[in-house]
């Protein structure tokens, strides 16, 4: 394959296509890339792309190397995925951390090699170039890319993907899980909620009206959870809920979520490796043919996602800094999936007004021992292993204040948790080893803490207040004659407004 069939104009480009069990080639750094095309321009070896042709719709597919030629039509488009192609498959939504990694990946490659513009100047204009990138424009028109492919049908295709990507590289488990379950409710909803319903539509074969709806719920809880965007280090107090949402962990996460909220347990949709005898016991999640159940767990999701961000009657509010960020500000997605069970449960429970009247000190004891988010992580690792013990922390500290007792008693009580007896232990203050400058952590820190201290409170709990879940309440009810007046007026958080204070007399007996 010639280079100068992966431009807009070649034959091949316009009849590539990634597969459905692709996995997602956003994983590659800047160097990475950079790198792939200077090796290309050099000569040096890179292993062969295996294609194969679909004998019904005629269009070629990438079976393995869709890094690497993807990382060479982004060089020849110039696209690294903010420029016109992107801007049109993502509609427009292209997330700050993807405009981030673009801009650095083609200054970077404008600085070794130079662009792919560059290099066909320097063909057509030999006498203004300089010799290197003459060279290197010369090397680019004698250069190809080797192919392979494979022979058979559209089943051959995908085992002789899955076989390929186990070996040198393998893919990363929940991806894995991902691909397998490519056509089953809550893979497909998950793909629509990472890319805010854009990008490749897996759930192109289900009617419209299930298209559309699908990407407009997508879209709703992208905004919700994922902005603003989350800058390399933590420079404003309007943080997002779920953290960065152009990252490998987001892709984990939020197939997490979608499994969390939905009850789902993996032998529900792992169709090999699972125990046997588990699968029994539980109803095996078919594929969706119409989008129906898909469209239920999205539902579901937006419900569970709608009670601890935005501004509708349900929502809670959550500020992420109490909740989502440890204590050096870094986001940590078992935190996330853990307090949006936590919300679950006490819904449940029909708790939330309970835990609204204890919610002021319950997230003060976070706050001040925030450390223990931490040191959980530390202990168990993220996502799955480390969100059973964190909601332990958060059941143990309610149910503690629910008791009336004391804070360090709180604390005995969490130390005699089988699961975090030896994880949770008092500190002054994390150790750390200090330089003269301010490293990202401790910068992190200190803006997370200034956005903690700085942030106002809800006037009926006291609980500290996002700046994307407040309403403006009435002190004085419409009803009993209330005016519109600043006076009358004061900030609250969502469900406070609503379902708890129409509640506040009957907390008691919750």
């Amino acid at each position: 394959m010639r280079i100068t069939d992966l431009g807009p104009e070649g034959f091949t480009y316009n009849v590539l296509r990634k597969p459905d069990f692709q996995r997602e080639t956003a994983n590659w750094s800047p160097e990475k890339v950079a790198e792939l095309v200077k090796s290309f321009l050099e000569g040096d070896l890179i292993p062969s792309i295996i294609l194969w042709r679909s004998p019904i719709s005629r269009n070629i597919f990438v079976i393995d190397g869709a890094h690497r030629l993807s990382s060479l039509i982004s060089w020849v488009h110039d696209d690294y995925g903010d420029k016109h192609s992107s801007i049109r498959f993502f509609d427009n939504n292209i997330p700050a951390e993807q405009k981030r990694a673009a801009e650095a990946t083609r200054k970077l490659i404008n600085e070794t090699v130079g662009s792919y513009n560059d290099l066909s100047l320097a063909l057509r204009n030999p006498d203004t170039a300089t010799n290197e990138r003459l060279r290197l424009a010369q090397n680019l028109s004698a250069f190809a890319i080797d192919l392979q492919w494979v022979a058979g049908g559209a089943e051959k295709a995908e085992s002789s993907f899955f076989r390929i990507n186990q070996q040198a590289t393998p893919i990363e488990s929940t991806e894995l899980d991902m691909i397998k379950a490519r056509s089953k409710p809550n893979a497909l909803a998950a793909r629509a909620f990472i890319r805010a319903g854009t990008g490749h539509k897996y759930w192109s074969t289900f009617e419209d009206s299930a298209q559309a709806e699908i990407e407009s719920i997508a879209k709703e809880v992208y905004d919700l959870i994922f902005k603003p965007g989350l800058e390399q280090s933590i420079r404003t107090s309007d943080l997002p809920v779920a953290g960065r949402g152009y990252s490998a962990d987001s892709v984990k996460m939020i197939f997490e979520l979608v499994n969390y909220v939905n009850g789902l347990q993996p032998e529900m949709w792992r169709e090999e490796g699972s125990n046997k005898r588990s699968r029994k016991s539980v109803q095996p999640l078919a594929d969706d043919e119409n989008g129906e159940v898909t469209l239920s767990f999205m539902r579901a999701v937006k419900r569970a996602s709608g009670r601890i961000a935005g501004n509708s009657p349900a929502s809670m509010g959550l500020h992420p800094a109490v909740y989502f960020y440890s204590a050096t500000g870094r986001f940590q997605p078992a935190a996330f999936l853990a307090a949006v069970t936590f919300i679950q449960e006490l819904t449940k429970k029909r708790h939330l007004a309970s835990f609204t009247k204890h919610r002021a000190e319950f997230e003060e004891f976070l706050v001040t021992h925030k450390y223990f988010l931490n040191q959980i992580v530390r202990r168990y690792g993220s996502m799955q292993r480390s969100t059973p013990p964190i909601l332990l922390m958060y059941e143990t500290i309610f149910a503690s204040f629910r008791d009336g007792l004391t804070k360090s008693q709180i604390i005995e009580r969490l130390q005699e948790q089988s699961a975090l007896k030896s994880t949770i232990k008092v500190t002054d203050e994390e150790d750390q080893s200090q330089g003269r400058n301010f490293s990202a952590k401790t910068k992190n820190v200190l803006v997370l803490n200034a956005t903690l201290d700085s942030a106002p409170r809800c006037n009926i709990c006291n609980a500290r207040l996002d700046l994307r879940s407040i309403t403006i309440d009435h002190k004085v009810r419409k009803a009993d004659g209330g005016t519109g007046v600043s006076d009358n007026g004061q900030l609250t958080h969502p469900y406070c407004n609503s379902g708890f204070k129409e509640r506040r007399a009957v907390i008691g007996s919750d």
